[in-house]
């Protein structure tokens, strides 16, 4: 009896563990096509797979070269975990110093670099109050109405950061929050199970495009 009890208990056990075998297997392959929809926005797009399973994307759109990242985020102190769409234009800008526009900051963004920028700017007139911003250096900056500007054109529920810097341009988008009810009652963050939408990412790139476009038209 006790060997049918037993050999009933290892049966579950291991049709369990093949059972989940199988769903962490289906959630990278979804994970792995997270940007799959908006790999034909770009020309000659490279997409390689980060070790969080989510694919990071370069390739040229209108002419620029753009990086295109995934980064979830679960470390958040009471906050939903989040997935984090980084969009970087990466060529020289008509900029000498960094200048870093981090919006609800928390201090524990593992997408940023914002700590370790040296200097601290008072947030100027009709930026978001609850923001911070960093530079590298005092001056030499991109002017604050110029920012200000490109700022009020986004979403501001999930526009999270905003990085103008000598080598490039940098949007971190709020791309999807873990669902509340199923995180709260059984810890599943799981995230990515649909692809990105081209209408999300396209507004995202035409916008540093803008900017870029406003930067060197400055004195």
């Amino acid at each position: 009896m006790n060997i049918l009890i037993w050999a009933l208990v290892i049966a579950m056990g291991c049709g369990i563990a093949l059972r989940l075998r199988g769903q962490s297997a289906q959630r990278l392959a979804q994970r792995g096509q997270y940007l799959a929809n908006v790999a034909p926005l770009f020309e000659a797009p490279l997409t390689a797979v980060a070790p969080t399973g989510f694919p990071r994307l370069s390739g040229r759109y209108r002419g620029a070269l753009f990086d295109v990242q995934v980064v979830p985020d679960t470390l958040t102190y009471r906050k939903l975990p989040a997935l984090w769409l980084l969009v970087t234009l990466v060529e020289p800008m008509a900029t000498r110093a960094t200048l870093d526009v981090m919006l609800r900051p928390r201090g524990v963004e593992p997408f940023s670099n914002f700590r370790d920028l040296p200097v601290q700017i008072a947030t100027p007139p009709d930026f978001p109050e609850d923001c911070a911003i960093r530079s590298d250096a005092r001056e030499g900056a991109a002017p604050a109405d110029l920012v200000l500007t490109h700022l009020r054109r986004l979403d501001a529920d999930a526009v999270k950061e905003l990085v103008i810097a000598p080598k490039g341009l940098r949007l971190v988008w709020l791309a999807e929050e873990a669902d509340r009810t199923r995180y709260l009652a059984f810890r599943d963050a799981e995230m990515g199970r649909k692809p990105l939408s081209p209408a999300l990412l396209q507004p995202l790139l035409d916008a540093l495009l803008a900017l870029r476009d406003d930067l060197e038209k400055q004195p």
